[in-house]
């Protein structure tokens, strides 16, 4: 036999792929902390925690509107299974954090779904999970975005985006003028 045949077999990693953007990001350099280049193995007990103190974070964002502590993400073996999880829970006591369209208020925590945007303040995160069979760790492996999330996927996140009437003005152009939108009868028209 060949020392091939004989070598145990290789374990597959869980990774999650996190792709971060903001829109001040090349002026404010809010990422600078993290690192885009390598994987990152976090083990299953540590829980990956995101937020502007470096020494309470793993994953430091450089921005004084992040909380100490922002979120944290927590590795788990889903209960009589041998499929592993991510749960994602909020650590800010100021800002809501939203998982797809569920928002989460402080020590709120929901399962991060295997493709999902987490988005706080300005932030917008893509969390995708890359499955594995490794229980002791899973990996970390971040992204930079050039582009809004949010538009390239055509997620609804963000509580600030509004829906656009039919007709294709949005009220948001008459507030900005003052005006309130009125309501006008077809035959007007």
């Amino acid at each position: 036999m060949s020392s091939f045949e004989e070598a145990g077999t290789e374990e597959t990693v869980t990774c999650l792929h996190l792709t971060f953007y903001h829109p001040c990001q090349e002026e404010k350099l809010m990422f600078r902390c993290l690192d885009f280049r390598k994987r990152e193995q976090v083990w299953a007990e540590e829980t990956a925690k995101f937020g502007r103190d470096s020494s309470a974070c793993r994953y430091n964002l450089m921005d004084a509107r992040v909380s100490r502590i922002q979120f944290s993400l927590q590795f788990y073996r889903k209960l009589h299974t041998s499929e592993c999880g991510f749960e994602i829970k909020n650590l800010s006591k100021k800002t809501k954090l939203t998982v797809n369209q569920t928002e989460l208020g402080y020590l709120n925590k929901v399962d991060l779904p295997w493709k999902c945007i987490i988005c706080f303040g300005d932030y917008q995160i893509l969390a995708e999970v890359q499955e594995g069979e490794s229980v002791d760790y899973f990996e970390t492996h971040l992204h930079l975005a050039e582009a809004p999330i949010l538009q390239e996927r055509c997620l609804p996140c963000l509580p600030s985006l509004q829906p656009i009437p039919e007709h294709g003005i949005s009220s948001s152009l008459f507030l900005s003028q003052g005006k309130s939108p009125t309501e006008i009868d077809e035959n007007e028209l």
